[in-house]
């Protein structure tokens, strides 16, 4: 109610500005086309004074109401991220800075400077050294936010600490699937060519190699807190894009092209819930890049646990490889028969023996 009151109030008062402003109009057209101009200018002056002073109350107004309704105050929940964050706050600060500045001198000027009677207009055609200044000056801003970014990538992108874990991700219409090497810490080989759904074979895995027979599809991606994790990141059918917003990364999946990043979780998802105050929450995953009409549909889930709980999750899971192949598991094959012990054998002939006796 509060805020369709606030609307409410903010209609009318450009309404009455509007209404003051076509009335001076008619007063200035009666007495004569400059002084209709200077008063229009004069009018358009302090309204463009007034527009700078709400607007940058208002600027204000929403961060501080929607600023903790952001991932910000929750923290990066990556080691990773947190250099990240301290970028976009740099990067914030300097473009916020020549926001305030520019926009301050332009809706000032137009106050400031409005048409009066003995003044007579500036003209600057040309100035090397301003020039200069508006040139050199934002290049330099620019390049150190450039190589900041840069470094950043080239990090998170390249080779990760030897002791990390592989986890394969892979985008598809519309969903995620995940894959986990086995025992020997290897993701098999694949291709496109072999995926088969009916046959269980989502993603194409090569039978032949051996270090297929182990790999694991969990349906949530689990990930171990203080461990670093890479993700082998690729798509079955258009281009999507796996969006860490909690983690403060991003990488795109590109069809036939694999793409990489690695980082280390911080938190475990319980901690998570602890200092959100949130019982439900979860790490998610989002597309960041629109991929069809079910684009909404494609969040995934992420659960950080310690190194114990994550082992309990791998040793539920069978591989793949048992569901291409049902006969090839151990548990699915019928129990041996039992082999007659020396007590049973001695109970079933006794009676035998006893009424061969009594004849």
């Amino acid at each position: 109610m509060n805020i369709w009151l606030f609307l409410l109030v903010i209609l009318m008062i450009f309404i009455v500005i509007f209404q003051i402003a076509k009335a001076s109009e008619y007063v200035s057209v009666l007495k004569g086309e400059k002084k209709s101009r200077q008063q229009s200018n004069r009018i358009n002056g302090f309204m463009m004074l007034g527009f700078l002073i709400a607007g940058l109350i208002g600027a204000y107004y929403c961060n501080k109401l929607l600023a903790k309704e952001t991932l910000f105050p929750q923290g990066s929940a990556s080691i990773e991220g947190e250099e990240i964050d301290s970028m976009f706050m740099l990067t914030l600060y300097i473009t916020g800075f020549v926001f305030l500045l520019t926009q301050i001198a332009l809706f000032w000027f137009g106050f400031k400077y409005q048409e009066k009677e003995g003044r007579k207009a500036f003209y600057l055609p040309h100035n090397n050294t301003v020039e200069l200044i508006w040139t050199i000056i934002p290049a330099i801003a620019l390049t150190v936010l450039v190589v900041f970014g840069l470094r950043h990538w080239f990090k998170i992108t390249g080779d990760p600490p030897a002791e990390s874990m592989v986890v394969e991700i892979t985008g598809q219409q519309f969903g995620w699937i995940y894959r986990y090497p086995g025992v020997d810490g290897s993701l098999g080989k694949k291709s496109y060519k072999l995926i088969d759904g009916e046959a269980s074979n989502p993603l194409g895995q090569d039978w032949n190699d051996v270090a297929n027979h182990d790999d694991k599809f969990p349906t949530s991606m689990f990930l171990v807190k203080g461990k670093p994790v890479k993700l082998v990141i690729g798509s079955k059918d258009v281009v999507h894009d796996v969006g860490l917003p909690h983690f403060r990364l991003k990488m795109d999946a590109v069809p036939g092209i694999p793409t990489t990043l690695w980082f280390t979780p911080k938190w475990t998802t319980a901690e998570m819930r602890e200092r959100t105050g949130n019982p439900d929450f979860e790490f998610e995953i989002v597309c960041d890049q629109l991929c069809g009409a079910n684009h909404y549909a494609m969040r995934g889930v992420i659960k950080v646990v310690s190194q114990e709980e994550f082992d309990l999750e791998m040793a539920k899971l069978k591989p793949q490889y048992f569901a291409a192949f049902p006969d090839k598991d151990p548990s699915n094959k019928p129990a041996p028969a039992a082999t007659p012990t020396a007590d049973s054998a001695t109970a079933t002939v006794a009676p035998a023996v006893n009424a061969v006796a009594s004849k």
